[in-house]
């Protein structure tokens, strides 16, 4: 009878091991099939795959080799921040008085006023100046002598040197500082009317200059182009405006920005400013008088770093793990923050030869990751205690964020939990399937190529279901 049950039970686990190697032997074969696709042979490609439970590389493929990560940078970023800082850490931003001096002390937060964020709150576009000039009046203050504008929570270098020129006059690149507002740019928008294109700009305010030489057109498409000299807050758009257009421009000096469109809607609710919206370190003036505090769970702010991919709040990410750990919480920094990023790593077991960081959101192109480093922090992240909120950042396959285009057919909507990746020349895709068969981890690395390597990277999660 017990070498009957024996018999049984070994037959059991040849059938499970049957099973479990034929599915990875099929899974081999149909990426396999992907891979070896004409369209495919100059293109550079770093696969690995695992299964999640057991952690069993199913399929692997130059797994090793550095390549140029994109905005798969974002995982990494997004998973240390998570497991360092702690899944109730919270941004916060104070408002203060210091005499008769008004105060704000930045803490990092990169959703301040950010209307996507806001809007999941369902908070009206002007919300925190209503909130700030309600307090004031409640305690009395008819003037102020100043508004201080405190962002030393990080350093001073607002713009990544790897950053190119050409990028730093678009949103995605724009500043990164300890006190940030509004995406730390201006929205603008046109609409033609006529013979004529008039643009408004959100928020409203006296810190940029525009010099608008766009002209209403009949035909064509819009073609509006923004010019900005330097690092001044003066920009010359042109171009035709056919219907209606609009596009952000980051601005130089995001705290100031703040502190000045605070100062004007101050001014209009009739609270006088009488100096001007300096910058400086004051947060530990023992004479400081704290007013409020405005908080940011940092849950939503890897929401918004990977779902929808938001580049300052990647770094962001970076320089808060660096203030956090720096005596005084002050000048967070790239450098010191990849430096704690890597000692993570290293716990992990994942040695120096696997990455080169360089910025946080993987617009720089001197990233470098390999597809098994990324694939074992997703490994880490799966058996965390923070799996469920790190799993619920990511986008959703056919439904939200950078993926909600992809994955439309009801096999995999709503079952791949991942992180996109692009800039010229390089695609990447990496994070969770859940299959009948169980959860699969996956990174996919690409340089080269065109569009078409985007369908081959989704054609190559699906041979995992």
């Amino acid at each position: 009878m017990i070498i009957n049950l024996q018999k049984r039970i070994f037959v059991l686990l040849l059938c499970c091991v049957f099973v479990c190697t034929a599915a990875s032997a099929s899974i081999s074969s149909r990426i396999d099939s992907v891979v070896s696709r004409k369209n495919l042979k100059k293109v550079k490609i770093g696969i690995e795959i695992i299964e999640a439970k057991s952690g069993k590389i199913v399929y692997k493929r130059n797994p090793r080799n550095q390549l140029i990560p994109a905005s798969n940078m974002k995982v990494i970023t997004s998973a240390v921040a998570l497991e360092v800082l702690g899944s109730d850490y919270q941004f916060k931003t104070a408002l203060a008085m210091l005499g008769r001096t008004l105060v704000v002390i930045g803490g990092g937060d990169p959703l301040l006023c950010d209307s996507v964020n806001d809007s999941k709150y369902k908070r009206k576009r002007d919300w925190l100046f209503a909130d700030i000039i309600k307090t004031l009046k409640a305690r009395g203050v008819k003037s102020l002598d100043a508004i201080v504008v405190d962002s030393t929570f990080f350093d001073d270098m607002r713009v990544h040197p790897s950053w190119s020129r050409k990028d730093i006059d678009h949103h995605y690149a724009c500043q990164v500082s300890g006190l940030n507002y509004h995406r730390n740019c201006i929205s603008i928008k046109y609409k033609r009317s006529g013979k004529v294109a008039p643009y408004s700009m959100t928020p409203l305010t006296r810190y940029v200059q525009i010099v608008d030489k766009v002209r209403a057109t009949s035909s064509g498409s819009n073609s509006v182009s923004v010019h900005r000299n330097g690092t001044s807050n003066k920009y010359t758009l042109k171009g035709k405006c056919r219907s209606e257009t609009g596009f952000e421009i980051p601005v130089e000096r995001p705290a100031l920005f703040f502190g000045t469109v605070l100062s004007e809607r101050l001014k209009l609710a009739g609270i006088k400013v009488a100096g001007g919206v300096k910058e400086k370190y004051v947060k530990n003036d023992p004479k400081i008088e704290i007013l409020k505090v405005y908080k940011t769970p940092l849950t939503d702010v890897l929401a918004r770093c990977n779902k929808d991919s938001f580049n300052m709040a990647a770094e962001s990410l970076v320089k808060t793990i660096s203030a956090e750990h720096t005596n005084g919480k002050i000048n967070g920094e790239w450098k010191h923050g990849f430096e704690l990023i890597g000692m993570y790593l290293k716990r992990l077991g994942i040695e120096k030869d696997q990455y080169v960081f360089d910025d946080g959101c993987g617009l720089s192109r001197k990233n470098r990751l390999t597809a098994d480093t990324i694939a074992r922090v997703l490994v880490r992240m799966y058996h965390s205690d923070n799996r469920k909120v790190y799993i619920d950042s990511l986008a959703i396959g056919g439904v939200e964020g950078t993926t909600y285009k992809y994955f439309k057919e009801s096999k995999y909507k709503g079952k791949i939990f991942a992180k996109t990746g692009f800039i010229t020349g390089v695609r990447s895709f990496s994070g969770y399937a859940k299959t009948d068969d169980g959860d699969y981890i996956f990174s996919i690395l690409t340089e080269g190529g065109g569009p078409y390597v985007r369908a081959a990277i989704n054609d190559i999660v699906k041979a995992i279901f």
